[in-house]
């Protein structure tokens, strides 16, 4: 009978930092450096959009890609838009005003100082 082979179960190979979001589903925010602000609808722990859009980002503002990104329902002064941040570009929002934005009745219910609640059925 051949003789089993023992395969360790740990590495010697360090993992990778893994970075926390700062911010949660529902959090009103704002960009660190241009005009907008929105209500978080979902988090990539790290980057998880095309390399296409990546490389559209100006090279001296382009975020690094092991960090979280947030999708926001955004709005500014031209209109509302769903826009994809690095946690380095979001600060919290002070406002404390509502996000104008059509799609917000879809997933959040209730709005309260720089934060909605999510609806129940979108819990998980």
């Amino acid at each position: 009978m051949p003789r089993a082979t023992h395969i360790p179960l740990t590495s010697d190979i360090p993992a990778p930092p893994i970075a926390r979001a700062r911010f949660g589903i529902g959090e009103v925010v704002r960009h660190r450096l241009l005009d907008f602000r929105g209500v978080i609808f979902d988090v990539d722990p790290v980057f998880a959009n095309s390399e296409e859009w990546y490389q559209a980002i100006p090279a001296e503002i382009r975020p690094a890609k092991d960090q979280p990104f947030y999708h926001l329902l955004a709005e500014n002064g031209e209109g509302s838009y769903v826009a994809y941040v690095s946690q380095q570009n979001l600060v919290a929002d002070d406002e404390d005003e509502p996000v104008d934005h059509p799609a917000i009745d879809n997933l959040f219910e209730a709005f309260e100082p720089g934060r909605y609640k999510l609806r129940p059925e979108h819990r998980h």
